[in-house]
């Protein structure tokens, strides 16, 4: 249900909300290898995850990427609508463009309440509140 870019930004909103602030930034080459993603496309999810405001990020001497205290308030949700878009999120478990409430696809009504409960939770859940429950664990990012 998430692209593979989703999942690797919401990886690296993780390890900014574990290891970053506005005094101690992460540089793309500092954290990588750590989230398991590639550097150059690791430097593209965050330019974008910045360019929308859910990442922060400074240039120069001592710069890299953070997150500050309004970065903490967005869900999610935010993350994956920056990077997939709405189609994403809205569309067909089973690819098909015209499935919706009135006009279901085969498996809607056994799928749709999990998806709804799924995105449910992405929006509820912000990187402040992800940052206190992979914080306090042994928390290691999959392959």
């Amino acid at each position: 249900m998430l692209s593979r870019s989703t999942k690797y930004a919401i990886k690296a909103v993780i390890y900014l909300a574990q290891n970053s602030s506005e005094d101690h930034k992460i540089l793309v080459r500092d954290m990588f290898q750590e989230i398991k993603v590639s550097e150059s496309y690791l430097a593209k999810l965050l330019q974008t995850l910045s360019k929308h405001g859910m990442v922060s990020s400074s240039k120069g001497r001592g710069g890299g990427f953070y997150l500050n205290a309004d970065n903490l308030q967005h869900s999610l949700m935010d993350v994956v609508r920056v990077i997939d878009g709405n189609e994403g999120i809205e569309a067909c478990i089973l690819g098909i463009s015209e499935c919706s409430e009135t006009n279901p696809c085969v498996v809607h009504h056994l799928l749709g309440p999990g998806k709804k409960a799924f995105n449910a939770a992405l929006s509820q859940t912000t990187l402040a509140q992800l940052a206190r429950d992979t914080g306090s664990s042994d928390f290691r990012f999959p392959e």
